[in-house]
């Protein structure tokens, strides 16, 4: 069996996890509250253009070195807070049709990735529940485990890092199921 035998399970399944995480971020509920408003806005953005703060990626405070983080400086910079980072995107915003675009090619990738994990694991012929295991695990490591990183790293709140591993799960599952429903039969 060759990886192109499973074409039509790695395109399927990126569009039911396209499908999916549509209705989870556009019909429920539950990513609501995920992103607050800053108190006094206007003011925190009128500062950021006066101090010509491009599109980057921002740890404040920010130090230049190892050596400056340990500064009692920055020590009192840290205590007395904000701590946090930051995401700057270009003036106009996000573009979602790019977003969509580059979310449907990630899920094609993690499709690609599931199958050739598949394809090592398992033969042709490959029971449902086997090819469910093991692509809906394959499925679940991609789509559910990098948030963790965020709350661990970057101290995003643990309540949206949940949220985000649920929808993980819910893509990791439908992958498996529709590796699973499409696998090739021995020949």
């Amino acid at each position: 069996m060759s990886l192109t035998a499973l074409w039509l399970p790695i395109i399927l399944s990126a569009v039911f996890v396209f499908i999916v995480s549509s209705i989870i971020h556009m019909a429920l509920p539950i990513h609501k509250g995920d992103c607050k408003k800053m108190k006094g806005e206007d003011a925190v953005l009128d500062a950021m253009r006066a101090g010509g703060v491009e599109p980057g990626m921002y740890m404040f405070p920010g130090a230049t070195s190892m050596k400056d983080m340990c500064t009692p400086e920055m020590t009192a910079k840290v205590q007395r807070g904000p701590v946090g980072f930051m995401t700057v995107v270009p003036p106009g915003g996000f573009n979602m049709n790019v977003s969509l675009m580059q979310w449907f090619g990630l899920s094609l990738l993690v499709s690609a990735l599931v199958g050739y994990v598949g394809w090592h694991a398992l033969g042709p012929g490959a029971a449902y529940m086997k090819v469910f295991q093991v692509a809906g695990t394959a499925g679940i490591l991609a789509y559910a485990m990098g948030p963790f990183q965020d709350s661990i790293w970057k101290g995003a709140p643990w309540g949206s890092t949940f949220k985000f591993i649920f929808d993980g799960v819910v893509y990791g599952l439908v992958t498996g199921a529709t590796f699973a429903w499409l696998w090739p039969a021995a020949s």
